[in-house]
């Protein structure tokens, strides 16, 4: 996963022997920009991105080892298995159009054990609904553009957390980044970042902002921006965001 990655990064420099190694995977998040590009670099190992959900056995798009890999992307989807990306509304989009990402195939689960409610929500005649927003390219390469769940509405105007961090990524001293929501009296939520630094590196909250305006619109900037030891993560290694979402949620501010 991108965490595992994150952290090969932050190890000093180091010989190792790679040379048993014929490729790794990354999943379980979107690793950030550059990352596997650099992991590469360092390892001599092709390092390819997928995607995928426990509740479609796990693996539904990859990146080809053979044939062309596209960086920011998390591949093509895999045999026996169908992509589409939808409109709120259930319409398919066109390439290049975001909307959510549905799988189809004899690896989606039947439903959750015991949940029928929550079964019948996930998979809608066939389809697993994800609750992933992503978009497809005119050659079939699906991008991940962040959950569903995490979007930030400021004001009436729709903001993905990942853009964001994604930005911050750029900054020579971030090694992690995660940006939520923070309730605000008079624009409902602004984005919040939280972040880690590489081993060695320092950054102020002022300094991030700073970064921030050359590739974002205005409205998208963090209000705030919080330099920590470490992101928190789930029992699996992911990046969690609830503790992060808890933190900001207790205060509100107006202005």
């Amino acid at each position: 996963m991108a965490t595992i990655y994150a952290a090969l990064e932050a190890r000093p420099g180091c010989a190792a022997d790679t040379s048993g190694l014929r490729f790794a995977v990354c999943g379980a998040a979107p690793a950030p920009g550059g990352r596997l590009t650099r992991s590469e670099a360092r390892f001599g190992f092709p390092a390819i991105e997928g995607y995928g959900l426990s509740e479609g056995s796990v693996a539904s798009t990859i990146n080809p080892l053979a044939g062309p890999r596209k960086s920011g992307t998390v591949g093509i989807v895999l045999p026996g298995q169908e992509v589409v990306i939808v409109s709120g509304e259930g319409k398919p989009q066109p390439a290049g159009q975001r909307g959510e990402v549905l799988i189809r195939g004899a690896n989606v689960m039947r439903g959750y054990l015991g949940r029928p409610q929550e079964s019948a929500e996930a998979v809608r005649n066939g389809w697993l609904h994800t609750g992933d927003v992503g978009i497809l390219d005119e050659d079939g390469y699906l991008r991940i553009v962040d959950r569903i769940k995490d979007l930030i509405i400021r004001g009436g105007e729709n903001i993905y957390p990942k853009e964001i961090e994604e930005c911050l990524y750029r900054h020579p001293a971030v090694l992690e980044a995660a940006v939520v929501g923070k309730p605000h009296d008079r624009y409902g939520e602004v984005p919040v970042a939280f972040v880690a630094t590489r081993p060695g590196t320092a950054v102020t909250a002022e300094e991030l902002q700073d970064h921030c305006p050359a590739s974002l619109a205005r409205y998208k900037i963090p209000t705030e921006a919080d330099v920590l030891e470490e992101l928190p993560k789930n029992s699996v290694g992911k990046p969690d965001k609830g503790p992060l979402r808890a933190t900001v949620s207790g205060s509100r501010r107006s202005g």
